[in-house]
């Protein structure tokens, strides 16, 4: 093994974390600064800093065929590939292969994974964004599932820490729906984005256009072995600058750096151990992924941190006496209330005019539009429930549209060199409510290779959501027709759950233990020291991507953790 993140590997440890994601890194960072001897287990492969970022600086003539994803490729992540997110030669190699993961689907499902250090973290859009009080008290508010037991006054402290340690880029726009973050400077709209934005504020008075809140290195602030964003939009090869934030190159490394981390690759995690003595956890089971040895590690505090499905499923089999139907699972809402954002409807239009303007790099978000529905008086629907917001961005096409047209000679030669004209497309981000029969389950009749079983999902929108999409395109046409954009068209494809690549919701936290599996500190109710803090903890979905209150919620965790063990409740 390398001797990076490595110390000497032991039975016994303080704390133990499962997954090296954005929960994972985060879980660990604070763990090991608060002095806690901590073992962090990947179930993937190692990846390091920079070195492993192997297509990072490659150009498209770099790649065979233009880079598009090869017969071998498709063959191996099919499920994976029906998305479109992994067709090309430059970033499938972050994405697992279908056929040595399987998993079951009795309604279309798209889980999309990555199984190496880092986790999706290499992988995610960077868009951060803040909940506020009108999400977390909107379960209350509708009377559907459970009540947060917690408001945004109790993490708000906690997104300030977060944001000035990764760097989020952002415009202030003091919204209740979106509370601002501590913001580096914001990136730059082009002048059709611009233009855009002016004419939606001055023909609607309850919509905001600004730019993507998004964890890039803006401004003069410094991070440890990081760099600011070179604008490349390479980002999901992984950044070898480190301009977005990665738990490979910020959290890991700071917790590496106090010398408390032992971090295991290839180490699948598929039980806690409980002691139905102490009615606490002792640690975990594990299988190399590699020799297929068993080994089980100890600690006094576990964090569950391998994302909704991967840390439900741990918590599913992970049965005795006192758990016969998983650990903390009395109210029997493991695996239920799987919730995402519903995408894939929206807007595009070509806007005539600017031909004298262009822009400069290859800037890695767009436009976005906070949400504007449901948010009281006239803005209320009666067809559906919550809200959604926008993504998007303007651009010029290129040399191909001067092709169909001009096949060969003098005008061709001299309009190849122009660039296209301009089009922008908004997209809507919606919520999905959380509704039990969303649900997964764990199937011990199709094993996988390491002998655990495969998961069958059983979830898909429901009337709300497909209510909410018709008001999402109609909004987006509107919106583009009075900016005086042409051609304008509304859009609305297939879609399911899995394709936002947000699951959530699987071991929601709540008041009562009698319908949730979490309490307001991320603590499994009957089992106070195991935390979960990637997406199985949320009770509701809102509409913003969720990674930054992932992050906020881990890093309140697990001080908290470090008190209770101080004080000798865990």
């Amino acid at each position: 093994m390398s001797k990076f993140y490595y110390n000497e590997e032991q039975e016994s440890y303080d704390a133990i974390v499962v997954g090296t994601g954005i929960s994972g890194g985060w879980a660990a960072k604070e763990l090991c600064e608060n002095g806690l001897k901590t073992l962090v287990l990947e179930r993937g492969r190692m990846v390091k800093h920079i070195d492993d970022y192997v297509t990072a600086n490659k150009d498209p003539w770099d790649f065979p065929n233009g880079g598009v994803a090869t017969k071998e490729i498709i063959e191996k992540q099919p499920k994976q590939h029906r998305t479109g997110y992994t067709t090309n030669q430059a970033s499938h190699m972050w994405f697992v292969n279908d056929l040595e993961h399987p998993y079951n689907e009795i309604r279309r499902f798209d889980w999309m994974r990555g199984y190496h250090v880092g986790g999706r973290s290499l992988q995610w859009g960077r868009q951060s964004y803040r909940w506020s009080d009108i999400d977390f008290t909107a379960n209350q508010r509708d009377g559907i599932a459970v009540d947060w037991p917690v408001r945004y006054k109790d993490i708000a402290p906690w997104y300030s820490k977060v944001e000035n340690f990764i760097g989020v880029s952002g415009e202030a726009l003091n919204l209740p729906q979106l509370p601002d973050s501590d913001f580096l400077p914001p990136m730059d709209l082009n002048c059709v984005e611009d233009h855009f934005k002016n004419k939606v504020m001055e023909s609607f008075d309850d919509r905001a256009v600004t730019v993507g809140r998004v964890a890039h290195i803006t401004g003069d602030k410094t991070f440890d072995g990081r760099t600011k964003c070179q604008f490349r939009n390479r980002c999901i090869r992984g950044c070898p600058f480190g301009g977005y934030f990665s738990s490979l190159s910020s959290t890991l490394p700071a917790a590496e750096a106090t010398g408390n981390m032992t971090l295991r690759p290839d180490s699948i995690v598929h039980e806690v151990i409980y002691d139905p003595d102490t009615k606490k956890a002792t640690g975990v089971r594990v299988i190399d992924r590699v020799t297929k040895e068993k080994y089980e590690f100890k600690a006094k505090v576990i964090f569950l941190c391998a994302s909704a499905i991967a840390s439900t499923s741990i918590l599913m089999q992970s049965r005795s006496d006192r758990f016969p139907n998983g650990m903390g699972n009395d109210s029997d809402q493991l695996g239920r209330n799987i919730m995402d954002h519903h995408l894939g409807v929206g807007a595009s239009g070509v806007f005539e005019g600017y031909d004298d303007k262009y822009y400069k790099g290859r800037r890695p978000n767009g436009v976005y539009i906070p949400r504007f529905r449901n948010l009281g008086g006239s803005s209320n629907r009666k067809d559906y429930k919550r809200g959604f917001g926008y993504q998007g961005g303007a651009s010029r096409g290129n040399w191909e549209e001067t092709v169909a047209e001009l096949a060969y000679g003098k005008d061709l030669k001299e309009n190849i060199l122009k660039p296209g004209g301009w089009r922008m497309g908004i997209g809507g981000f919606g919520e999905v409510l959380p509704y039990q029969d969303n649900r997964f389950t764990l199937d011990y009749d199709k094993l996988d290779q390491w002998g655990l079983p495969t998961v069958t999902f059983d979830a898909d929108l429901q009337e709300n959501e497909f209510n909410m999409r018709k008001d999402m395109q109609e909004s987006a046409v509107e919106m583009l027709e009075k900016a005086g954009f042409k051609d304008v068209k509304g859009h609305d494809g297939p879609t399911g759950l899995g394709l936002g690549i947000h699951e959530m919701g699987t071991a929601r936290m709540g008041r009562d233990r009698k319908t949730s599996v979490l309490n307001g500190h991320n603590q499994l109710h009957d089992v106070p020291n195991v935390y979960v803090t990637d997406g199985s903890f949320m009770t509701s979905s809102s509409c913003v991507n969720p990674s930054l209150t992932y992050m906020a919620f881990t890093a309140r965790a697990a001080n908290h953790a470090v008190q209770e063990l101080k004080k000798g409740n865990i």
